[in-house]
């Protein structure tokens, strides 16, 4: 049984050696080099500075994945705005974590005043992400051909978004702050 809760500082080393593998052996990520285990405590304290979800699933009690929300570009007026990050264990994927994880951080965005999600899709080969997406209604937005080189062949992007909450159809009343 997997518990989805808001991540923690001992978290930390658990969160960086997930993610070096994916920096490593995978496409899902177009990092070629994996960051300290500063870098990812720093990234994640950028992400909880904005008053976004930063989340991990527990399970047996080892974290076996983490998902976070961060803006999709730095400027203020995207701040309503995010790209969504999942990784998980590499021997846990395709059980469904994946998506619970998603799941969370959708309804933890919406509650954070986020009205658009982004999936910026590292390969397009990448069935397992497109899908976990797709399954939770994400919109496929276009394909960026060949944008990234990494473990010696051409990827691509792919661009997926939902709409949250309200979306545009009225302007927000509690701003996120920038």
């Amino acid at each position: 049984m997997s518990l989805i809760r808001p991540s923690r500082d001992e978290d930390l080393p658990a969160i960086t050696a997930i993610y070096t593998h994916h920096v490593l052996h995978g496409t899902g990520s177009f990092e070629t080099d994996p960051p300290s285990l500063e870098d990812m405590t720093a990234r994640r304290a950028d992400v909880l500075s904005k008053g976004l979800p930063y989340l991990v699933a527990e399970q047996d009690g080892k974290i076996a994945g983490f998902a976070y929300g961060n803006w999709f570009k730095p400027r203020p007026a995207y701040r309503y705005s995010v790209e969504d990050s999942i990784y998980l264990a590499p021997d846990l994927q395709r059980q469904g974590l994946g998506r619970a994880l998603l799941s969370e951080l959708l309804v933890r965005c919406e509650a954070a005043g986020i009205r658009k999600v982004m999936a910026i899709v590292g390969d397009s080969a990448n069935a397992g992400s497109v899908g976990v997406h797709q399954s939770l209604g994400f919109t496929p937005v276009g394909t960026i051909e060949s944008c990234g080189w990494k473990l010696g062949a051409w990827r691509d992007i792919v661009i997926m978004q939902k709409t949250l909450g309200l979306g545009d159809t009225m302007p927000p009343l509690d701003p996120p702050s920038p």
